[in-house]
């Protein structure tokens, strides 16, 4: 397609220039939080991890309190690209909804929506149009949907997987989000959010009216975490995740099994101890101490006064999560109702006006 051929439209920003971008943003936000939209979701595959915890979900909470405004998109349509069984979908997003409102993610203090993206007609109409502004080539090319099939062991892969990156263009700009926040390995589908966002405005729109934000990435500052088994990303699927949901037993009788090294003397190496550095990392995330410290002072306690410091340190974080989770929990089916009828009305009231506006500057709005 012409865009695809333009020089300009194929600059995109390096990690460095994003980067450099995050870190405005972050000075900004205390300061003018009015000026910021923040679109940020997950998938309802299961209850969230510490992983999560660390990763977004605790930045979702300290956003919150400086008055941004966010929507949570529950991506209940996007469980249907590399999976085919549904069934577990209801109980799945009434465990993404508790482990939210127990982390402290809170839809009562009107800066924070919680929605699902197929209750949210309007969004979804965003698509087409979107589509036309893409070419197959960039679809095809992009690398996180290559590493998205392969992770997934997916040999047969259905269209909705190439257009993912498109599915999650609607999501951002449908509230017209200009702050979305991913890590290094999501940025080449904001790449393609933003351009869609300019072909849209330079294709469609009169006198420089632009209907939607080129949205900046939000650098997660958060370390990559591994799971319990030092290798692999944490998650639930490959067995190595601590659930928020867990029990104090629980997390001890994980962690118990974690993978260290035969060295008794601990120390922080990331590169030549990872397991043993991941946990020193995970025992720092929950306390704020520095990691290379904690190594000092556990000493030659071993592996295993180092995993009895990281039950310690996660059980102590977690106590007041699990504490709100069990409170929710004793009338978990009228919370959650409550959280996404709210959520889904805020969400489909700004997606008609936005489509009502995309209507307009494409000439579509006759009869209406």
């Amino acid at each position: 397609m012409q865009e695809e051929n333009n020089p300009q439209e194929n600059i995109s920003e390096t990690f460095e220039e994003a980067l450099r971008r995050s870190d405005a943003l972050r000075a900004d936000f205390s300061l003018n939080p009015t000026k910021y939209r923040l679109l940020t979701g997950d998938r309802p595959t299961g209850a969230l991890h510490i992983g999560h915890y660390f990763g977004s979900l605790k930045n979702r909470v300290a956003l919150q309190a400086l008055g941004i405004e966010t929507f949570i998109v529950i991506a209940d349509y996007q469980v249907l690209t590399d999976r085919d069984a549904v069934d577990n979908i209801p109980a799945n997003v009434q465990e993404l909804v508790l482990d939210y409102l127990a982390v402290g993610l809170n839809p009562e203090s009107k800066h924070t929506h919680i929605f699902c993206h197929s209750h949210v007609p309007a969004l979804n109409q965003l698509l087409v149009p979107f589509l036309t502004l893409v070419g197959m080539g960039e679809l095809y090319r992009n690398p996180t949907i290559k590493e998205e099939i392969e992770a997934a062991g997916l040999t047969n892969v259905n269209a909705a997987m190439y257009t993912y990156p498109v599915h999650q263009a609607a999501d951002i700009l449908f509230c017209k989000g200009n702050v979305v926040p991913v890590g290094r390995d999501q940025l080449p589908h904001l790449e393609l959010t933003r351009k869609i966002a300019r072909r849209f405005n330079r294709r469609f729109c009169k006198d420089g009216a632009a209907v939607f934000p080129e949205p900046a990435a939000l650098i997660s500052e958060a370390p990559k975490i591994l799971g319990l088994d030092g290798v692999q990303k944490m998650s639930k699927s490959r067995n190595n995740a601590i659930m928020l949901r867990a029990t104090a037993d629980e997390t001890a009788a994980l962690v118990k099994k974690a993978k260290t090294d035969t060295e008794r003397q601990i120390t922080y190496e990331p590169d030549k101890r990872p397991e043993v550095a991941n946990l020193l990392q995970l025992i720092a995330l929950c306390t704020g101490d520095d990691a290379t410290k904690i190594a000092e002072r556990i000493g030659d306690g071993g592996g295993g006064a180092l995993k009895k410091t990281l039950t310690d340190a996660l059980n102590d974080m977690l106590a007041p999560i699990r504490e709100r989770r069990a409170a929710l929990e004793s009338d978990a089916v009228h919370v959650v109702h409550d959280v996404l009828k709210k959520g889904n009305a805020a969400a489909n009231a700004v997606a008609d006006a936005t489509l009502t506006e995309m209507r307009r500057a494409m000439n579509m709005d006759y009869g209406v």
